[in-house]
């Protein structure tokens, strides 16, 4: 039977179910020396978030196949290591999705009929009924911003309770929202319907204070705003702005920027209902959890796929020679889809032309889509979990194969399809680097090596590369490379620069306003 180590606390019916196919040892607490000195003996290493899974920790593994997370977030394992020793990294992000769902329903309620400030004062012996008048949410707008597992789970409650919704997610089908019964309008047409407003979007750089000063101001008077997702998605200092201008009506957080909050005027303000994170924080939970980390950890420990591989797969052997390169070309193609594509997504054509659509592109769709994802998901994205996660998107997947590839001897393309239209790219591997070798009817050669790319669509006319490098020089961005194609001698051209630095929105506004720009769109590509 293989070992399992234990090493967190987790539900005793995870416990139970690894122990009734594995030897389980449960240690929990033990000091990272301790950890190194036994982690030899296990095959299976289950863990949340206290135990650091540290390349030290995955050197002296030499018998371990798999590492469980009980739990969400794996920033306590490292993944490079893992992936490179070959173990595979599996967690659980279903577990805790009703929880939260339940807990943001519980907030909103607490805050339309002020329960935690009438409780206080009952307890302390008053009895002020006048004061606590509250507000009914039947009938009224709820504004769900992101229509992942949780949001959607939010919106189906919310419906019981016979509340309009309305939601903002770019990255769903209007199909899937229909479904729902949920009508897609845009951030800021939600935040101007809304009575209510929850928040359930990954924290990224396009969400990142997605509730600002800005926002507050678009806001209908007295509405309501509910965040149980992450607490840099709001300007806590806009919403405490709010609050005083008599704009918001009240706010409830589970969560915020610094843990334990910094902000005490915001936590102890009268319109404001708190709890200390307790989004994933009960017994169903953390029993659901440990139940999904322990099946996936038994899965692997048989010789099965498992369905939240947190890294990526090794591509099969008698393959893995000619489609093990484009992985990385088709994960950039996905990524630079989601940053350059405007509009609801609606599906996503992918073709497979020369060598590779003689295999088994399954592998490649996966990479395609996970890079598509993982610019919008919370959590880790992979070649296993990509292709579920566009499904409960509700996206529109299809493939197409050709033997024949006159420019290149393989190469990836794909088409997204928005509400406001579609763009392709087109990437190939040389020299086992990914280049991006087209856009749209542009042909070019780019080396996604930078953390930023600016693309600019212009016209084609002497200047025009010279009016935005001074720009970017202007503020202090460097320029790493640029690339132009053009489809005729004066005509429509595009720009690719890649950056060092971040284009402030300020700067993306002065490009457009040069007079020969259609239209400028920014990737923050991070790692790839």
């Amino acid at each position: 039977m293989p070992k399992i180590l234990v090493a967190d606390p987790i539900g005793a019916e995870g416990v139970d179910l690894l122990k009734a196919h594995a030897e389980v040892d449960v240690k929990t607490g033990m000091p990272p020396p301790e950890l190194l000195a036994v982690i030899a003996e296990y095959e299976g290493l289950v863990v949340r978030s206290e135990t650091k899974v540290t390349k030290e920790v995955i050197e002296q593994a030499k018998k371990l196949q798999v590492v469980g997370r009980a739990g969400i977030g794996v920033d306590n394992i490292d993944l490079d290591a893992a992936t490179a020793a070959g173990i595979a990294v599996v967690n659980a992000p279903t577990g805790n999705t009703v929880a939260a769902a339940e807990h943001t329903m519980a907030l909103m309620l607490a805050l339309s009929r002020n329960v935690p400030s009438a409780h206080s004062s009952l307890k302390a012996g008053e009895w002020k009924r006048s004061a606590f008048m509250g507000v009914e949410v039947r009938a009224k707008t709820l504004g769900v911003c992101g229509l992942g597992r949780v949001g959607s789970e939010v919106a189906r409650r919310a419906q019981s309770f016979d509340m309009k919704l309305v939601g903002y997610d770019p990255f769903v089908s209007p199909d899937y929202a229909k479904r729902m019964g949920i009508e897609l309008v845009t951030l800021e047409e939600l935040l101007g319907q809304s009575d209510f407003i929850t928040l359930h979007t990954p924290l990224t750089d396009g969400t990142r204070h997605m509730i600002g000063s800005e926002q507050v101001k678009m806001l209908k008077p007295g509405a309501r705003l509910v965040n149980v997702a992450r607490g840099e998605l709001i300007d806590e200092q806009a919403i405490l702005d709010g609050l005083e201008s008599g704009h918001l009506g009240g706010v409830a957080l589970d969560v915020f920027a610094q843990e334990p909050p910094q902000n005490t005027e915001l936590v102890e303000h009268p319109k404001v209902v708190v709890t200390p994170h307790l989004g994933a924080s009960t017994e169903e939970a953390q029993r659901e959890v440990a139940i999904e980390a322990s099946e996936q950890v038994l899965m692997v420990l048989k010789g099965e796929p498992a369905r939240n591989t947190v890294n990526a797969p090794p591509v099969a052997p008698e393959v893995h020679a000619v489609l093990a390169p484009f992985i990385p070309v088709g994960r950039v193609v996905g990524k630079l889809l989601t940053h350059l594509a405007d509009g609801q997504f609606i599906g996503i054509t992918i073709s497979y032309q020369g060598e590779i659509a003689e295999h088994d592109t399954r592998s490649l769709q996966s990479a395609v889509l996970a890079g598509l994802m993982e610019p919008i998901t919370t959590g880790q994205v992979n070649l296993i979990n990509a292709p579920v996660l566009a499904r409960e998107r509700g996206l529109n997947v299809t493939e197409q194969h050709n033997t024949s590839a006159p420019e290149y001897s393989s190469i990836i393309s794909a088409t997204i399809e928005t509400s406001e239209g579609s763009i392709s790219l087109a990437g190939t591997s040389l020299r086992d680097e990914p280049h991006i070798v087209k856009i749209d009817d542009y042909w070019l050669d780019i080396v996604p090596t930078t953390p930023y790319m600016l693309f600019v669509d212009n016209q084609d006319q002497p200047g025009s590369i010279g009016a935005v490098g001074m720009i970017a020089g202007r503020h202090n961005i460097n320029i790493s490379f640029m690339e132009v194609g053009r489809l005729a001698l004066r005509g429509r051209a595009m720009m690719v620069i890649g950056l060092d630095d971040p284009v402030p929105s300020a700067v993306m506004e002065e490009i457009q306003g040069l007079g020969h720009i259609f239209n400028v769109r920014v990737a923050h590509l991070g790692s790839l």
